[in-house]
């Protein structure tokens, strides 16, 4: 989806593309998340939206998508991805990759994946398909969807007009923030695995 797509859109229905439009990224749709975040915190910005009513609709967007991907993983489980999964975008290739990382690093995944293009799709569902307790499950899914929101907002609200120049550069560099970001939050979660089991 284009800049000036993005920008039309907004002018006809702001706050609800916000809400909506990550909504349904959760549940695996194709919608531009970071772009359109950072392009709300531009509107922010420039006062055409208001900064509060932004970061609101796009926390309780992303949280109940994240929520219904949990309970149709519970529900459904890995065969209904399997073979439904290709119309919501979901590749064997994803599936493949998560839950590879997701037996790896389990509920730290589900914080960090809202960072990793294609994975965030997924955790959702792969925590309800091994039956991560629901209260586990929304600790690091919704403190992990405020961050992400008030990073992509807050850039865009900061950078202002720069905005576009900044979703530039953090989807060339992404990883190299990624991967120390990821290995300082693995090493925490393995330190307090081993006092906990010590």
């Amino acid at each position: 989806m284009s800049n000036f797509n993005i920008a039309s859109l907004f002018d006809q229905y702001g706050y609800e593309l916000l809400f909506f439009g990550l909504l349904l990224e959760f549940v695996a749709l194709p919608f531009p998340g970071e772009t359109t975040m950072l392009y709300a915190g531009y509107l922010s910005y420039e006062g055409i939206l208001r900064l509060w009513p932004v970061l609101f609709c796009a926390f309780t967007g992303t949280t109940i998508g994240m929520t219904l991907t949990y309970f149709i993983g519970n529900k459904a489980g890995m065969p209904f991805l399997e073979r439904y999964g290709k119309w919501v975008l979901i590749t064997p290739n994803k599936l493949e990759k998560t839950k590879r990382w997701f037996d790896k690093y389990g509920n730290i995944l589900i914080f960090i994946g809202y960072f990793i293009p294609g994975v965030r799709h997924v955790t959702g569902y792969f925590a309800g398909i091994i039956g991560s307790p629901f209260r586990t499950f929304a600790t690091y899914a919704y403190t992990g969807a405020l961050f992400w929101c008030i990073c992509f907002i807050g850039l865009g609200y900061f950078f202002g007009p720069q905005w576009s120049i900044v979703l530039h550069t953090i989807e060339t560099h992404l990883w190299k923030i990624l991967v120390p970001v990821g290995c300082i939050f693995v090493a925490v979660f393995l330190i307090k695995w081993r006092k906990r089991n010590s």
